[in-house]
This record gives C-alpha cells, sequence and structure tokens, in this order.
C-alpha cells in the first residue's frame, strides 16, 4: 500500500515534468492536497512501529524458565525495540487486573489529576465481593483522580477502578469505549475491554502483546511513572458527613513487599499485577539492567503467586549480559 501510494504521486509529478504542463486549478489543489494528507495516513503507521518490539512467532531465550508454568510470556528490550522472548504472545487471554494499566493511561490522557472525584454507590467498596480487592471507598467520598490513580495501581482497588470510570466516562460503557479508542490507536487490535478493573467477563481479554503495547505507552507518562515507582501512598478523603480521613495503600507487588527473591542482574521500577481465578496470576514489570537500560516483561496464567515470581524472575534473569 505504501509503495503503490507513493509510486502514483512519482508517476503524477514525473509526467507533469515530461510534458511540461503546468499546475493549475483543480489539478493543483489535487496535488497539493494528496502530498498534505495522503502520504500523511499512508506513513502513520510504519513510524508508530519504528519505536515498537514486533513479535509475529515465539522468540527463543537461552536459560529462560520452563514454558510449561505460565500460558504466555515475553521480554522485550524498550531501548533496541527488539523481543527478546516470546511465548505464545497472541494468544487471546483473560488479563485480570493488568487491566487497570489501560484504565490508568485513559485517565491521565482525557483528565485532569487534580479533579475531585465523587464517588457513587457502584464503587463503593461494600458493593464488591470479599474476594475481590478493595481500597475502602464508601459512597459519597470525595478524593482527587490521582488518589484515584495510586489506589488503582498499587493496591489495585476494583472501587477505584470504577470512581474513575464513572468520572472519566461518564459510565462503565462510556469508559469501555475509551479503553477500545486507545486500544486501537496503540495497534493493540487483538483486546476487547468492557469494564475498568479487569473482573472476568467472557469477552474482556487481550494478549501479551496487546499488554506490552499498552504499557509501552504507559510508561512515556511521567504520572503513571510517578505512581508504579512509590512504595506507599495517602490519600486525603473527604466523606458524605464531612469528615476527613486518610488511607495509606502499598503495592501487592511480592517484589515490593519482599515476598518474591529480587532478580540479581536487574532493578524494579514497577507494573501491574492481576489474579483471578479464570486469568490465572499475571504479572507486567518495567525494569532496568546494570546499565539502566529499561526492560518490559509479562507472564500470564501462572498456576500460583509464588511461580508467577520465580517465572518472571527467570525471565529477567535471561537478559543477556551485553543487553
Amino acid at each position: 500500500m505504501r509503495c503503490t501510494g507513493k509510486t502514483i504521486i512519482m508517476c503524477a509529478a514525473a509526467g507533469m515534468l515530461l510534458t511540461g504542463c503546468a499546475l493549475s486549478g483543480s489539478s493543483d489543489a489535487a496535488v497539493r492536497y494528496e502530498a498534505e494528507h495522503y502520504n500523511k495516513s499512508i506513513y502513520t503507521a510504519d513510524l508508530f512501529a519504528e519505536d515498537l518490539c514486533v513479535a509475529t512467532e515465539d522468540v527463543p531465550l537461552e536459560n529462560a524458565p520452563e514454558t510449561g508454568t505460565f500460558t504466555a510470556a515475553a521480554l522485550f528490550d524498550v531501548d533496541r525495540s527488539e523481543t527478546d522472548f516470546a511465548y505464545h504472545v497472541h494468544e487471546r487471554l483473560y488479563p485480570a487486573s493488568t487491566t487497570k494499566i489501560m484504565t490508568a493511561l485513559v485517565a491521565i490522557k482525557n483528565a485532569n489529576l487534580s479533579d475531585i472525584v465523587t464517588v457513587g454507590a457502584d464503587a463503593d467498596a461494600g458493593s464488591f465481593a470479599p474476594d475481590e480487592q478493595t481500597c475502602g471507598l464508601k459512597e459519597g467520598d470525595k478524593l482527587t483522580l490521582e488518589d484515584l490513580l495510586y489506589g488503582l495501581l498499587l493496591y489495585s482497588g476494583n472501587d477505584n477502578a470504577v470512581a474513575i470510570a464513572d468520572y472519566v466516562g461518564g459510565s462503565m460503557e462510556g469508559f469501555a469505549e475509551l479503553m477500545s479508542e486507545e486500544a486501537a490507536s496503540l495497534m493493540a487490535t487483538e483486546s476487547h475491554f468492557l469494564n475498568s478493573n479487569g473482573l472476568h467477563d467472557e469477552d474482556h481479554y487481550t494478549t501479551a502483546y496487546d499488554l506490552y503495547l499498552i504499557f509501552n505507552e504507559c510508561i512515556k507518562q511521567e504520572a503513571f511513572m510517578d505512581i508504579i515507582e512509590s512504595k506507599a501512598y495517602t490519600a486525603d478523603i473527604t466523606g458524605s458527613d464531612g469528615v476527613k480521613r486518610q488511607i495509606t495503600w502499598e503495592p501487592t507487588s511480592f517484589y515490593a513487599l519482599g515476598e518474591a527473591e529480587l532478580p540479581q542482574n536487574a532493578t524494579i521500577i514497577g507494573g501491574k499485577t492481576g489474579t483471578t481465578q479464570e486469568a490465572g496470576n499475571c504479572l507486567i514489570l518495567l525494569t532496568e539492567d546494570g546499565q539502566d537500560k529499561p526492560y518490559i516483561s509479562v507472564v500470564m496464567g501462572a498456576d500460583t503467586k509464588s511461580i508467577l515470581y520465580e517465572d518472571m524472575t527467570g525471565i529477567i534473569e535471561a537478559i543477556p549480559e551485553d543487553g
């Protein structure tokens, strides 16, 4: 398609030079339009993909963990735009709370973090099942969108995810539309999002590669990086009765909690966990090697949390010594 369009324009230009015809009237306007608009659309995808890691098939990595312990996994060299390891990265899977990286991205791009949000009844922590993680929000609470994002990404609050969706998208359905639009703009075309928290729905799915595309955009946002690098965050909340209170949220990652052995050759910057019965245990991370070069790693569908972190550590420690 690119070569065809370019050839048409080149041939038209050559024809005008050979015949000695001068541009005038409608033909002049048509050529100007083609040069200013048509060419741009042709090259947009190519230029966008220049800085992305590509994975069209499995990519083996020496000393990587056995692939029987997870459903999909990958390691992406961000600086070199290279895929160092890929296993079933285009398989459709349930994302669980890794969904929340997209929720954060949409919120950051579409609203002011200083905005005050009033929590609705559907985001009240009491409206969730006991095994569904919440940040303790109550109907009528007032707090900033930034506060909500910290609870969303650090503590994985499903209540925060709903409050964000209601505020930014007007409803869960409206927010899901924004998620779909953002996914399309990032070429994450193997995903379908129906909610902001990742609670199970058969039609809510993604792939390990799409998660990479989304996370790769997330880490370009200063606000996102500030959050995932934090060790804890205290939110100031005003209740519906006007009484102020504070809630402190810490990361759910076993790395941050000291419950998983850290990789020997890399520094964990931050990321997002996700667990449901249907999705298994999932994790996407940003790390830096000994030369401060960034890597994005993904593991999806590990049987247990302990295996998840063993797999992730194994993948990270398999980073080639020469980068």
